[in-house]
């Protein structure tokens, strides 16, 4: 059983996970980074072109979410060195570090109250993200061509695909294409006709809505409906 809340932490999402015994979960690409929680380790989840599949991953699971571009600042890591990886945080931090934060998330009343504060004292000492990027996220979730967001924020086309790779984990096309797969789908949750969902949310037609969503998240755009993805 998934559940989330809103984090203390502004724009975090804090969430907690038993999945089913038997069956294989999805994780759907949405242009975020997650510090977890497993077994007793701390893990981070990097940024995700494709659909991630947790078969065999059983067991309760927590975690905080970090919305798009905000994680490298406070992990210290660019994060096209995570795309589509799963590492322990001990792989990216001092070991005694990590043995320290582990044990104070052991000590919290449960783990997603340990994973939230160790984010926010993180936040505090790391300072704020680029604001550069909370307006790169808002221009490709609207619906903005790259090109003119490159020109709008007078960032030049490489230079955002470089701040991009070590924001986001890939390039602003990629970026703008998990956008725009996270509104189709929340229309589409929501009961807009596909069709509609396809125009409103930026496709050409209903046949490359089809398209984008088999090739980010393995499924048809039904098949992921029926499973509550």
């Amino acid at each position: 059983m998934y559940v989330e809340r809103a984090s203390r932490l502004a724009g975090a999402v804090v969430w907690t996970n038993t999945p089913e015994p038997s069956g294989t979960g999805r994780v759907l690409p949405d242009g975020c980074m997650d510090l977890l929680w497993h077994d007793g380790r701390l893990l981070v989840a990097g940024p995700d072109t494709r659909a991630h599949l947790t078969d065999g991953e059983g067991g309760s699971w927590a975690g905080i979410r970090f919305p798009p571009g905000t994680a490298p600042t406070l992990l210290g890591v660019p994060a096209h060195e995570l795309r589509d990886r799963r590492v322990e945080l001990a792989e990216l931090w001092p070991a005694g570090e990590v043995r320290r934060l582990t044990a104070r998330v052991r000590a919290a009343p449960d783990p997603v109250s340990g994973l939230e504060e160790l984010a926010l004292r993180r936040a505090a000492d790391t300072g704020p993200p680029d604001p550069l990027l909370r307006q790169v996220v808002a221009a490709l979730d609207a619906g903005r061509p790259v090109a003119a967001t490159a020109d709008e924020l007078g960032v030049g086309a490489r230079r955002l695909h470089r701040r991009s790779l070590a924001a986001f984990g890939y390039g602003p096309k990629v970026l703008a294409r998990i956008l725009r797969l996270r509104r189709a789908l929340a229309l589409a949750r929501a009961g807009t006709p596909f069709a509609q969902t396809a125009a409103r949310a930026g496709y050409a037609d209903q046949a490359h809505l089809a398209r984008e969503v088999r090739e980010l998240t393995g499924l048809s755009l039904s098949g992921l409906l029926g499973r509550g993805v």
